[in-house]
């Protein structure tokens, strides 16, 4: 009876152990599973809305959990502190200048706080370091926007449905395009024209290319004129002698017009003494009349028997 107890005993003593191991065991896998026993550090985050985010939530980096969310409190200026507890053999991947976001776990999973960017240039991150926090458009915000769209894509709408209609009662610049065939016809025409316009412009482009083309045929004078140095030369000096030309002739009227209103020249005289014009109008009378009487006395002194052979003589 005695050694029956015993055994009884020592098996239920074997079975408590059994049990107790167990559960250490199982402690300690859990522990390891959610990081309980891990080398961590801590990161500050200062969010102004958490927008549902609670302590034990997981910490991901570039797809890989590293962490989870500790302890979250309000500091002075009335945003939430986040602690954030990140396993040490990480650091060496995170930098000071990462960013940190609140995002889900799936489409309707639980929050998530994400680690992203950062640069190699900057050394990693250390506890109780503080990382930049992005801010994110919850789902509240998300609906309010898409909300406001719909406002301004009815507003459009509305818009556009009065401007059809406008457009359909043949009102305004396009309506009357539409519905007016004498705006039609203007516009029309106008395109007319301008076809005509442009096909007159193509054939003065043709006509100056053919002219082009003719003062680069050789032998013709505009070639020589560009060409031909000795042609070019000789147009010069021409140029020159009917520029002295000019020149000669602008200095003798210049002379001439002096002259004039010089009333003690001899045409200054003949111009402006009425007296003198009068003299000189009477001398040359005289000798006209004085040239025909000497010309009837030839002709008497020819008929004359004295000069009469002398004169037939000479003819």
């Amino acid at each position: 009876m005695i050694e029956s107890n015993d055994k009884r005993t020592v098996v239920v003593g074997l079975f408590v152990f059994l049990g107790l191991a167990f559960f250490v065991a199982g402690i300690v896998m859990v522990g390891n599973m959610l990081g309980t026993f891990r080398n961590k550090m801590e990161v500050i985050c200062l969010f102004d809305d958490v927008n549902g985010l609670q302590t034990g939530n997981n910490v991901w980096f570039s797809g890989v959990k590293v962490g989870t969310v500790g302890d979250m409190q309000f500091n002075d200026k009335s945003q939430v502190e986040v602690h954030v507890n990140i396993e040490t053999k990480t650091k060496q991947h995170i930098r000071k200048d990462a960013s940190v976001r609140i995002s889900n776990d799936g489409l309707m999973g639980n929050k998530i706080l994400i680690i992203f960017g950062g640069t190699f240039h900057s050394s990693e991150v250390m506890d109780g370091d503080t990382l930049t926090v992005q801010k994110t458009l919850s789902t509240e915000g998300l609906m309010n926007t898409l909300q406001e769209n719909n406002k301004n894509l009815l507003s459009i709408t509305a818009d556009f449905k009065v401007i059809s209609k406008k457009i359909a009662a043949g009102e305004g610049t396009l309506g009357k395009l539409l519905t007016d065939e004498t705006v039609y016809n203007h516009i029309n025409a106008s395109t007319a024209s301008l076809q005509q316009a442009s096909a007159k412009a193509q054939e003065l482009m043709n006509t100056l290319a053919a002219f082009g083309l003719g003062l680069n045929k050789k032998g013709s004078l505009a070639n020589d004129l560009t060409t031909d140095t000795l042609v070019f030369n000789s147009i010069k000096t021409s140029v020159m002698h009917l520029q002295q030309i000019a020149d000669t002739a602008n200095v003798l009227m210049t002379n001439l017009k002096q002259a004039s209103n010089n009333p003690h020249t001899a045409m200054g005289v003949l111009i402006h003494d009425q007296e003198a014009g009068a003299q000189l109008k009477e001398t040359i009378k005289n000798l006209e009349s004085s040239s025909q009487k000497l010309n009837e006395d030839l002709e008497a002194l020819q008929h004359s028997f004295l000069l009469r052979g002398f004169f037939k003589k000479k003819a």
